[in-house]
């Protein structure tokens, strides 16, 4: 391990943004606040674009692709969502530039001012509202199940790579729909799909619920939401979806002539997921000998590290290994064979560690003579030997079982990171000394989860979907409340 790695106990924060730039999955731009997603970094962005584009298809989603650029007046009509992100948006006044008067550089062209200005869009459900109102007249043009793969941009003050930057890479579902029923079932429906996916394919368990009044998207009647928990305690809202109701459909004046003949409001909902699944894939998994990657999205999953004194031992070692790599790629397992000549092997091991491949096969001339291989895990850093004989079902299994293992390892320590809490002195004890979800009673109050927030900069996460109703007291006001709901400080 590099002497400047930072370990996660000194100093957690650095710890991250070492292994982000070490690993090769980011480094910060020449543009403030924006960052380079590295070759390693994307080909995992990717890994999980193509399971999440499977599953949107699947439940009868299509992509299409909108402007970059929303006109200014846009976002007047819907007052909340304008209200949400006024202070994120960037402008665009002008539409050129020119050499200036003293020669000695480039000015805005004055004359080139646009006439109306264009923000450069932080979501789309405004031109996508207004796009849809030439595409809806009838019911029977409904429902519109539309998703969009794009960039979006945010300007945030304080950045930090993949969790919060100015510019990211996300997808955003856009739904329209007659009733509010199915409006509903298709916001429950996609936050199925992103927990199903966190769980399943990062191996991260999540919570599933409704974010509060002061939490909501802007412009949305209800936002469901899966929270995570990385391994310093602080949580991670992993994605959220939203019921929209008919906020933006009024905007934009968008109606459709319904099968009893009325015209009606169409009803609305928005989701979303985006590159901020990367720090949470990171945060939940590695450890201080760098990136700690699931199989299902470890772009490589198996790595062949051979291990020879000579070229005739390489040759017969490359005639092994090619013949491996080629009965594990008919398995669909992503496998690399790395015979480079200009690194040592053990150069090898520690980068491929480092950059989080789950299987690592070593192959050495005594290994051919035997009939074994040397195979290291890396989500609990152990070798063994294994026979060569079977061994791609081996590998197979063993991919299956690393998933699981790092699942399970998240959900234990997750699970140990709940604490029920019924009074504040507590509450703010427990927060600052363990971290984690506090399961407390709230008693349903803008009021008292903003003072909360101000005194011990804990948010309510979500109350969870899955509460059981108990009658107690809030642990701020001591007013009655119903149900707990979880706590935490959050990225």
């Amino acid at each position: 391990m590099a002497k400047d790695f930072s370990t996660k106990e000194e100093d957690y924060s650095k710890w991250y943004n070492d292994l982000v730039i070490k690993a090769d999955l980011a480094e910060n731009s020449a543009v403030r606040g924006c960052m380079v997603i590295k070759p390693h970094g994307y080909a995992i962005w990717e890994m999980m674009q193509q399971a999440l584009d499977k599953k949107f298809k699947q439940t009868g989603h299509v992509n299409a692709y909108f402007p970059l650029f929303i006109p200014k007046s846009f976002f007047s009509k819907e007052a909340s969502h304008v209200d949400g992100f006024a202070k994120e948006c960037a402008v665009v006044t002008h539409y050129r530039l020119k050499n200036s008067p003293d020669g000695k550089g480039i000015v805005v062209d004055d004359d080139a001012k646009l006439e109306e200005e264009l923000i450069v869009r932080p979501t789309s459900e405004t031109i996508i509202w207004n796009t849809y109102k030439g595409w809806i007249q009838s019911h029977r043009d409904l429902p519109i199940l539309v998703n969009q793969w794009a960039n979006v941009v945010r300007w945030e003050m304080r950045t930090r790579l993949f969790l919060r930057t100015a510019e990211f890479l996300w997808q955003e579902g856009h739904t329209a729909h007659a009733t509010a029923e199915e409006a509903v079932e298709e916001t429950e429906k996609m936050l199925n799909v992103y927990a199903d996916f966190v769980e399943n394919f990062m191996a991260l368990p999540v919570v599933k619920g409704k974010k509060t009044a002061n939490e909501r998207f802007a412009g949305a009647l209800d936002t469901y939401c899966i929270e995570a928990l990385m391994q310093d305690g602080k949580a991670l809202q992993a994605g959220t979806s939203h019921f929209l109701g008919q906020n933006f459909a009024k905007a934009f004046d968008v109606k459709f002539t319904s099968k009893e003949g009325k015209q009606e409001y169409v009803w609305a909902t928005s989701w979303g997921v985006s590159t901020r699944l990367m720090g949470a894939l990171i945060m939940a998994h590695s450890d201080n000998e760098g990136l700690v990657l699931p199989p299902k999205l470890a772009p490589t999953q198996v790595v062949i590290i051979p291990i020879y004194k000579n070229q005739d031992q390489l040759e017969k070692i490359n005639h092994w290994a090619e013949q491996l790599k080629a009965d594990l790629e008919s398995k669909d397992i992503r496998v690399k064979y790395d015979n480079r000549d200009n690194q040592r092997p053990g150069w090898k091991f520690a980068d491929y560690e480092f950059k989080g491949v789950p299987i690592r096969i070593a192959i050495g001339g005594r290994d051919l003579e035997n009939n074994t291989v040397e195979l290291y895990r890396r989500d609990i850093k152990e070798k063994q030997t294994v026979k060569q004989e079977g061994l791609t079902e081996t590998i197979a299994n063993l991919l299956v079982e690393i998933q699981q293992n790092m699942y399970n390892k998240a959900l234990k320590f997750r699970d140990s990171m709940i604490h029920k809490v019924d009074h504040y002195e507590t509450f703010k004890d427990v927060l600052e000394n363990k971290g984690g979800f506090i399961s407390a009673h709230w008693d349903g109050t803008s009021e008292t989860e903003e003072k909360i927030k101000q005194e011990t900069k804990a948010t309510i996460r979500c109350i969870p979907l899955n509460n059981i109703q108990e009658n107690g007291v809030c642990i701020y006001s001591g007013k009655p409340s119903k149900q707990r709901v979880l706590f935490a400080k959050a990225y």
